[in-house]
């Protein structure tokens, strides 16, 4: 650590620096003698300007800057899975024990624990030519995940066998460079995307037990998504949802910029929520990188990168990593009011010029590859946008729109009427139900789009002749056309709605989502031909097996699926007793 220049300037958490010796773009620094961090953003001749990631107040001009000779990077090994970090990968369990529940500024505390033991398992032998990205052994992260250490690249000439802490060596490889020492932690700069050898077409679903969305809108292994929504839409219990129960090996969730007493009740809830798949705490599978609203307003920014970069280095040992981003408004904002102490000229609402090459960056690190070391691995990406007062024209959204290709759209009025998830599947869409339709053709059913679509295409007729209704009365519509109010009514009350607190409605398997859409649309097809042979409406919505479809999502338990099967002739026998009636 050299001293790198001198304080001349301090604009909130823009630092201005003059003599500034040995400094290139992106560099970490140290700022005046409370040692904050922060990160080299302008460099003009021996000027440079520093964005600090800390509360700058009682830094004075005259102080130094120490530069640190490299750009922001996250240190990674075994010992994330588990860990609440801040956005500079600071562990807040640790800081809270050492120093109270508030971070000292200034704070140097080590990501991973230096003292911890691992149990390392070498998977070569001396003597041994790996690639890069092979694996040199595996530690027992914890009960949910092993953690694969990646080799660089070489001949072994040593491998350890036993315990070994993060920053004690643990093979030794030869190089056309020379011997090269192997520890078990790296450091990776997070803003550059870590590399992979071949990019893989988003075919498989990313299976989250939320129908509205496995169904309607589903998302690809290795795809982006965007929910936004005003206050009080369900944001953030959607990403609790997805974080809980969608097929990923890891999750990592970042609070970007969020209110503290959200943020706090994500903390506190994350730890006691259980793996549904395995019974052990969910926390086992699970990296929390958290940054409040009340923090400085420049980490937040950090805060996305370093978890995409937490991500990667799942990803790259092969695993699915769901990341969830709460919220991408937030990081917006913090880059529009760094962009203002700048004197940057801003676009519109005040947003500077580069937002959408941001948002680019970050979700182009989505993605389904396979790694340098030749396993299959997926980042997916799904960020929550908070447009001010709902607005979806805002700056943020609609660029957001151009870099995702899957928009999950919350109502204020659905959740209003207590309608969840309140996701509007009218605004939504999904650009992935061509690449996915052969998943669930070939491991659910085959006439998955099919009845999708039928769907889909019965509630955009019912939300247009819903229209109609307030100005004439339902009961003046002909009814062809209340059958498909009612059907429509069946779709949303019995599919689309889900209870996320319920023990069975909470998740549905797709298997149940395909057999609950099929029924409900037998009644569709079943109703239309009774009704064109004169039954009147009313005689279909008494039959009793209207509230039972309306029950199937807590009524029928996952694993006893055939009771789905058995509504269905009950379905066919009511209906065909009807059908006598009017032959």
């Amino acid at each position: 650590m050299i001293k790198s220049g001198i304080i001349s300037s301090v604009d909130g958490p823009v630092v201005g620096v003059k003599e500034a010796e040995g400094l290139a773009m992106a560099d970490l620094v140290e700022v005046g003698e409370a040692r904050l961090l922060g990160e080299v953003v302008r460099l003009r001749g021996r000027a440079a300007t520093i964005q600090v990631y800390e509360d700058t107040s009682g830094i004075r001009p005259g102080e130094p800057v120490y530069g640190t000779g490299g750009p922001i990077s996250a240190k990674l090994g075994p010992g994330i899975i588990g860990t609440i970090f801040d956005g500079l990968q600071r562990p807040l369990e640790v800081i809270e024990a050492e120093a109270g529940p508030f971070i000292a500024r200034g704070a140097h505390v080590p990501p991973l624990d230096p003292e911890r033991r691992w149990r390392f398992r070498p998977a070569v032998a001396p003597g041994d030519t790996v690639e890069e990205g092979s694996v040199l052994g595996t530690v027992q992260e914890s009960p949910l995940i092993e953690q694969r250490l990646l080799a660089p690249g070489g001949r072994v000439t040593w491998v350890a066998d036993g315990e070994r802490r993060v920053d004690e060596e643990m093979a030794r490889l030869a190089t056309a460079q020379g011997e090269r020492t192997v520890i078990m932690a790296q450091l990776w700069p997070v803003r550059r995307p870590r590399p992979y050898r071949q990019r893989l077409p988003p075919d498989v679903p990313l299976l989250t037990g939320q129908r509205v969305i496995d169904t309607f809108f589903p998302i690809a292994k290795g795809g982006t998504a965007a929910i936004p929504g005003g206050f009080g839409t369900g944001k953030t219990i959607t990403q609790h949802q997805l974080a809980r129960w969608s097929d990923a090996d890891v999750v990592v969730y970042i609070g970007c910029g969020e209110r503290g007493n959200e943020l706090t009740e994500v903390l506190i809830d994350f730890p006691r929520l259980t793996d549904p798949r395995t019974g052990r705490p969910l926390m086992e599978r699970t990296v929390l990188v958290a940054n409040t609203s009340n923090m400085p307003v420049a980490a937040r920014e950090i805060s996305i990168y370093t978890g995409i970069t937490l991500a990667e280095y799942y990803r790259d040992m092969g695993y699915q990593v769901a990341l969830m981003a709460d919220s991408t408004s937030r990081w917006a904002e913090a880059l529009r009011e760094v962009a203002g102490r700048l004197e940057e000229l801003p676009a519109e609402e005040g947003f500077p010029a580069y937002l959408p090459s941001r948002l680019a960056e970050f979700y182009e690190r989505a993605g389904r590859v396979v790694t340098l070391g030749g396993r299959e691995g997926s980042v997916t990406i799904i960020g929550a946008v908070s447009p001010p007062g709902g607005d979806f024209s805002e700056p943020v959204t609609q660029n957001t729109l151009r870099f995702v290709r899957c928009f999950w759209a919350l109502d204020a009025g659905l959740a209003a009427a207590r309608h969840f998830p309140a996701i509007n599947w009218l605004q939504s869409y999904s650009q992935y139900l061509d690449s996915v339709a052969g998943w669930w053709h070939e491991h659910v059913s085959p006439d998955w789009r099919r009845l999708r679509d039928t769907a889909m295409d019965l509630l955009q007729q019912e939300d247009r002749l819903l229209q109609i209704a307030r100005l004439v009365g339902a009961e003046a519509m002909p009814d062809p056309q209340r059958l498909v109010l009612e059907t429509g009514r069946l779709l949303r009350e019995g599919f689309l709605q889900q209870n996320a607190l319920h023990t069975v409605d909470s998740y549905c398997p797709p298997q149940k989502q395909v057999a609950m859409l099929r029924v409900m649309l037998e009644f569709y097809q079943r109703g239309r031909a009774i009704v064109e042979r004169g039954a009147p409406i009313g005689t279909l919505r008494q039959l009793p097996i209207i509230a039972d479809l309306l029950r199937i999502k807590t009524d029928v338990p996952n694993d006893r699926l055939q009771r789905i099967d058995e509504l269905g002739h009950e379905l066919e026998r009511q209906m065909d007793e009807l059908e006598r009636e009017y032959v």
